[in-house]
């Protein structure tokens, strides 16, 4: 076990653990951070999604001993109610089915909108790949990221 400080959500926090134990246990396990989910385990399906100093990573591939100075941003840091455009956007839409991957792709959409504020269809399409959703909702998905780039114009 080993000391690490990491900035989650913008707040500072101290947890010993493993120095290989993966981002996604350390949010879930020792934070409490419980919006991103376990999925596959090989960063493929995109349920565990969460922003590394903006951009999106796969969480559960990430060792907490290379997060370093690095800000993580995880689901519940998006926004603090819930009004970050592609929250306001995936409820406009009923983009979740089942939910369980929502948060993995609203990280992925928000990192996108972040960096390219807006999209073509190939832009939103590479950027979601590698985002599962079980329940086939890519349609909405990509209908709620065009709805927030709107929001964020």
């Amino acid at each position: 076990m080993a000391a690490f400080t990491i900035n989650v959500n913008g707040q500072q926090h101290q947890v010993d653990v493993d120095p290989d134990t993966p981002v996604l246990w350390v949010l879930r396990d020792n934070l409490d951070l419980v919006g991103t989910k376990f999925g596959c385990g090989i960063a493929q399906c995109g349920a565990c999604t969460v922003h590394l100093n903006g951009t999106a990573v796969r969480s559960c591939s990430v060792p907490v001993s290379s997060v370093g100075e690095a800000k993580l941003t995880t689901v519940e840091g998006l926004s603090e109610d819930a009004n970050h455009a592609v929250q306001q956007a995936w409820l406009e839409h009923d983009v979740a089915q089942c939910g369980y991957c929502q948060s993995g792709q609203m990280m992925s959409a928000a990192s996108l909108l972040s960096k390219t504020p807006n999209p073509s269809d190939k832009e939103i399409e590479d950027a979601m790949n590698g985002n599962i959703c079980r329940c086939g909702t890519y349609v909405r998905v990509k209908a709620a990221i065009r709805t927030a780039s709107e929001k964020l114009s």
